[in-house]
């Protein structure tokens, strides 16, 4: 090459360069204003395979109306959001892996998940190393109020239904109660909280678990029924193990009084397959007014796309979970495509107005105000306890 040729190369690169740079530059996060010319991805864990499929499935259904609305009015700051889901297992394992394709290979700044707390308390370290924001509509374990920076929850601690079960089984003079507990982190979380309670209250406490997914609880309810407890609380990760729990109940005969974690009850339809054994059960959930003008919208819109179905669990976790998609919305138009931004804003919720209610999240980044009520299985419907 000559060098007249060599130099004309050597400028055209130069050129090339600078505009590049001039490009990056108007694209770039500046104060907020996002790169207009790619989408933003968001991870996305949740459990879609094995049992808590029951509520992976649906809460993706809800997250996509929730993205598609926000994309049709202009997405964030001009881009859209786009979500990149990984299946969480409903375990730390699968969490982590999942947490890890994420972050590593699709290179998230913000993760909408895990779904159980066993996916979270694992995925919870990972993102804070690499400086990702979780924003989570569903994990309630206590074990992770104050776990990190970066995790913030718009669903409420379990702690509160702990206590409160056993604030009902006191007041009907409970004093020598069992617990039959699932091996995952929501199920111990509401346990624990429920047991402290009950031994600072001076009851008598028979504690029983089974694995993950068990199958033959026989022993443990052999175990519970010989202790004479005069109340049985079923702390369980998914419906269908409640369900599992309760037909061996009725293989054995024994139907003592019952408390129940929330999650046994997300199915209505083995409330009423189960309207026998479970007739005077007592549980406590977390509920939302789904007749608001953004928890119909969402409904009307979700029964559109579901042959008329109504969202699974419609009045708690399909709220937060349709919620948490325009939180962190408002959290990346408000502070651009930063995890360690996103995570901090989340203290800026103050009363945001959501289809669940109102929402304020604390330092420790749990949802401020929020409770739990107390229901009653009879007839093989819940209905609220006056």
């Amino acid at each position: 090459m000559s060098k007249n040729g060599k130099l004309i190369l050597g400028v055209a690169i130069i050129i090339a360069a600078i505009l590049l740079i001039v490009s990056n530059r108007k694209g770039g996060d500046n104060g907020g204003a996002m790169n207009n010319a790619r989408d933003i991805n968001v991870g996305v864990i949740l459990p879609l395979t094995g049992d808590a499929a029951a509520y992976g499935e649906p809460a993706l259904k809800i997250f996509n109306i929730a993205v598609q609305e926000i994309n049709d009015a202009g997405g964030v700051n001009g881009r859209k959001l786009k979500l990149v889901v990984q299946d969480g297992m409903c375990g730390a394992a699968g969490a982590v892996n999942a947490a890890n394709k994420l972050i590593d290979v699709e290179k998230v700044k913000v993760i909408i998940g895990g779904f159980c707390s066993s996916e979270s308390l694992a995925v919870v370290p990972l993102a804070e190393k690499a400086k990702v924001a979780m924003y989570n509509p569903g994990s309630s374990s206590p074990a992770l109020t104050g776990k990190s920076k970066f995790f913030m929850r718009n669903y409420p601690s379990d702690a509160a239904q702990g206590q409160g079960l056993w604030n009902y089984a006191a007041r009907a003079g409970k004093k020598n109660v069992g617990v039959l507990v699932e091996q995952t982190d929501y199920a111990l979380g509401v346990s624990r909280v429920f047991e402290a309670a009950a031994q600072a209250g001076g009851a008598t406490v028979t504690h029983e678990e089974f694995a993950k997914d068990g199958t033959d609880f026989r022993s443990q309810l052999t175990k519970l029924r010989a202790a004479n407890v005069d109340a049985l609380l079923i702390s369980v990760q998914t419906p269908a193990s409640g369900e599992r729990v309760v037909k061996q109940l009725k293989d054995l005969g024994w139907k003592p009084s019952l408390l129940l974690s929330d999650a046994f009850v997300s199915d209505t339809a083995i409330l009423e397959n189960n309207k026998d054994i479970l007739e005077g059960a007592v549980f406590m959930t977390f509920g939302g007014d789904v007749t608001n003008a953004k928890a119909a919208s969402m409904i009307s819109k979700y029964k559109v796309t579901n042959n008329g179905a109504e969202p699974a669990f419609v009045d708690s976790y399909a709220l937060t979970e349709y919620d948490i998609v325009y939180m962190l919305a408002d959290a990346l138009k408000a502070v651009g495509e930063d995890g360690e931004k996103v995570a901090s804003y989340a203290q800026s919720f103050k009363d945001w107005d959501g289809a669940s209610g109102k929402v304020t999240i604390g330092a420790d980044g749990d949802r401020q105000n929020a409770s739990f009520v107390t229901k009653m299985i009879m007839g093989g419907k819940a209905s609220v306890m006056q």
